[in-house]
């Protein structure tokens, strides 16, 4: 009796090995996929478009904000992570819901490094310099453009003014995090001609970094070297970067 216990057990551990193998070659394509070791840095990526308060549809590629912001949190609480990287190739979003992050992001105690990984776009500009150090690749881009709405638009003066204000809390915020001039970013916010049938401005990585809106040309290896450099000056004046 035993012997056939064993031997059920043995043919249900196999049926699982294999529909666990089913499910990695479903999901990743592959059967094993390399597994990264306890680490003292949490990843963030912020993919496709930041949603908000409004669901997107289902065929939309979509980073939840309600779904970072625990992920923030805890990256503050957790004394075993000492450093974020976070890793962007957004097309933009919920712009109050990118500007919550990216303040989140900017009061963090402990290090961060942003990657703008093919683009970080529209309301992922806030959240690329929201760190204390940017990268973004040479192939990446950035559209700045100003603030629009979608839905119903009431033809009133207040409508153009909670707009103007909402889109002066955007330049604000990456003017004081960034080294970009303010009278720069408004003309590339403002700029014609460049994007077909809209306004503003398409920057590529190396203009990004001579404007001054990003810091350095890099990926994740630079990240991860200047991460770990931040780290240690955290450590050795335990206090917090700026």
């Amino acid at each position: 009796m035993a012997e056939k216990d064993t031997g059920k057990q043995d043919q249900n551990d196999d049926q699982t090995t294999q529909s666990s193998l089913v499910q990695k070659i479903q999901q990743l394509g592959q059967s094993s996929v390399p597994t990264a070791p306890d680490s003292n840095i949490h990843i963030l990526s912020i993919i496709g478009q930041v949603e908000g308060h409004v669901q997107l549809p289902p065929q939309n590629k979509t980073t939840k904000y309600e779904h970072l912001i625990p992920q923030i949190v805890a990256v503050e609480q957790n004394p075993k992570i000492e450093g974020l990287i976070i890793i962007l190739n957004t097309v933009g979003g919920d712009v109050e819901a990118g500007l919550a992050l990216s303040e989140m992001l900017a009061s963090l105690s402990k290090p961060t490094v942003s990657i703008v990984l093919g683009g970080g776009h529209s309301i992922g500009v806030p959240i690329a310099v929201s760190a204390n150090y940017s990268f973004i690749t040479p192939s990446a881009t950035m559209t700045i453009h100003p603030i629009r709405l979608t839905g119903l638009v009431i033809g009133v003066p207040q409508t153009f003014e909670y707009l103007d204000k909402m889109q002066e809390r955007v330049i604000q915020f990456v003017t004081t995090h960034s080294n970009i001039e303010e009278a720069k970013f408004k003309e590339l916010m403002f700029e014609k001609g460049n994007l077909t049938r809209d306004i503003g401005t398409n920057v590529i990585g190396t203009d990004a970094v001579s404007y001054g809106l990003i810091d350095g040309i890099g990926g994740v290896k630079e990240a991860i070297k200047k991460l770990n450099e931040l780290i240690g000056i955290y450590k050795q004046e335990g206090k917090m970067i700026q």
